[in-house]
């Protein structure tokens, strides 16, 4: 089975040192909360609203050091924008893990991706009980601020203080424990609901055999439809997408050995095996079935692991998807440490498109771009239909396996790229585009990112024009201390800071 394969990368000289780059893997154990005075340039006056940011803040319990960032727990920061001035604030989601453990001072819980209770297998066997960790997304919907981890509920916080207020189940549609994935779609016009926007998420349930509930939510964070299709085999799914007719997932091949896992010699990611000769299997599953229709469709194309997608829209007969894809799936090692990864061992995240012919069944793909990238952002009003422009973190050096330290506009109509950077000691992490208010083209506004500067052990909140990345920052603000390494992030127009 063919798969996804990679540049191949020429010896040039690295754009970073590894010390450098392992600072941003520092716990921050302080919650802040300023106006930001620090400013290189000058914030936009007409840039109002809220980022929220979430990652993992503590990489360690009280000095025992977590095997794998994944597993720390969440803390939401949240940088306001009003009258030209910009105000920071962070807090840790309160979960019934995080607080448990802080009270002990030492880890209680068994992390998904390889971090274990102290102690050896005696201590961890037969222990299935994960914490949730509220540590991969933040988005406002609904008016309710929520903290996302796919593998449980989410978490509500108080937009203004970001205070946990507790989980959220919408009104007892959802279950304790039933989760709530991390990468929601919003579509600014659903049809079904007479153009009104709509939110789509899903969950996955794994085992022998995995179950995909999908959950449509209207504009006042109400769950309107649900529905569940049980797949088979063991399902490693993070993130989807969505057209106005369609929710598409990526069913990576993987298998999962649960042995280890149950017998506390390793943790769950641990037990992941990429499965390099079986295909990547796409999933198609109509949002508003009619009757008679095919409940859910598979096409298969070549094997490869995906993380995270940009977009997807239709043409005709034709589903176009974006996504970022790894050759494989590097595998978690036991007793490994994060920090001492060997980039040039392992095959950068490149992205690629996919025209996924539904009458036919078949589909074929195209390299778009060649460079290691992740994390990609568009205009929020062209999620699931077509569109021209993405922005994605990416490495400085045009091939091989970096960490993130620039940013690549790329234009798919004419292919153009637009590229800014800050190597050698900066690491940048995901993109949001913001639009212009009352702007009608579609890269009229600004990308925000946060970017870790080694020189200084700060974070830097940089503003870059969105439609000419080839001039320097509109602004630059700099944070007095740093945020970790951090995931996924949302922007709304609302202002959540008392002036």
């Amino acid at each position: 089975m063919q798969s996804f394969k990679s540049q191949e990368s020429p010896v040039t000289k690295k754009s970073y040192t590894r010390a450098d780059w392992q600072g941003g893997y520092q716990s921050l154990t302080q919650e802040f909360d300023y106006w930001i005075d620090d400013i290189e340039g000058q914030i936009p006056k007409e840039l109002e609203g809220t980022l929220f940011r979430n990652g993992p803040g503590l990489l360690d319990v009280n000095g025992q050091p977590l095997h794998h960032p994944f597993d720390g727990d969440g803390m939401i920061s949240k940088i306001t924008f009003i009258n030209g001035r910009a105000h920071f604030r962070n807090r840790f989601v309160r979960t019934t893990g995080y607080l448990a453990e802080q009270k002990a001072g030492k880890i209680l819980y068994r992390g998904t991706f390889g971090t274990e209770k102290p102690g050896g297998w005696l201590a961890n066997i037969f222990d299935f009980k994960l914490k949730n960790i509220a540590n991969t997304n933040v988005i406002y919907w609904g008016g309710k601020l929520l903290a996302l981890w796919e593998g449980a509920e989410a978490h509500r916080l108080d937009p203004y203080t970001l205070e946990t207020l507790g989980n959220e189940y919408f009104n007892g549609v959802l279950s304790a424990g039933e989760a709530f994935a991390a990468h929601p779609r919003l579509e600014k016009n659903c049809n079904q609901d007479g153009d009104e926007p709509c939110l789509v998420n899903f969950s996955i349930k794994p085992g022998l055999s995995t179950t995909i509930t999908i959950f449509e939510l209207n504009s006042a964070g109400e769950i309107v439809r649900q529905q569940a299709h049980k797949i088979p085999g063991f399902s490693f799914i993070h993130d989807f997408v969505i057209t106005p007719n369609y929710c598409i997932f990526f069913q990576n091949p993987v298998t999962f050995n649960p042995i280890p896992f149950a017998l506390g010699i390793r943790a769950a990611g641990e037990c992941i095996k990429f499965q390099p000769n079986q295909p990547t299997q796409i999933l198609i599953i109509p949002r508003f079935p009619q009757e008679g229709q095919e409940k859910i469709k598979i096409l298969e194309t070549q094997s490869g692991f995906v993380f995270h997608h940009v977009n997807a829209f239709e043409v005709g007969e034709e589903v176009m998807i974006d996504s970022i894809c790894y050759q494989d799936l590097l595998k978690v090692q036991p007793k490994s440490d994060f920090r001492q990864v060997d980039f040039e061992a392992s095959s950068p995240g490149q992205l690629w498109r996919f025209y996924l012919n539904l009458k036919d069944q078949t589909v074929r793909r195209e390299l778009i771009d060649g460079r290691c990238c992740e994390f990609a952002s568009i205009h929020p009003a062209n999620v699931g239909r077509s569109y021209r422009y993405l922005y994605i973190a990416a490495a400085h050096a045009e091939t091989g396996n970096a960490p993130l330290q620039a940013l690549l506009k790329i234009d798919l109509q004419s292919r153009e790229r637009q590229f800014w950077s800050a190597a050698p000691r900066g690491f940048v992490g995901e993109p949001i585009f913001v639009p212009r208010p009352g702007s009608e083209k579609e890269d009229d506004g600004w990308v925000l990112a946060l970017v870790y500067d080694a020189a200084h052990h700060r974070s830097d909140l940089v503003i870059l024009d969105a439609s000419d990345f080839s001039a320097c920052a509109i602004a630059r603000l700099h944070l007095k201390h740093h945020i970790p390494y951090g995931l996924h992030g949302s922007f709304t127009s609302e202002v959540f800071e008392e002036i």
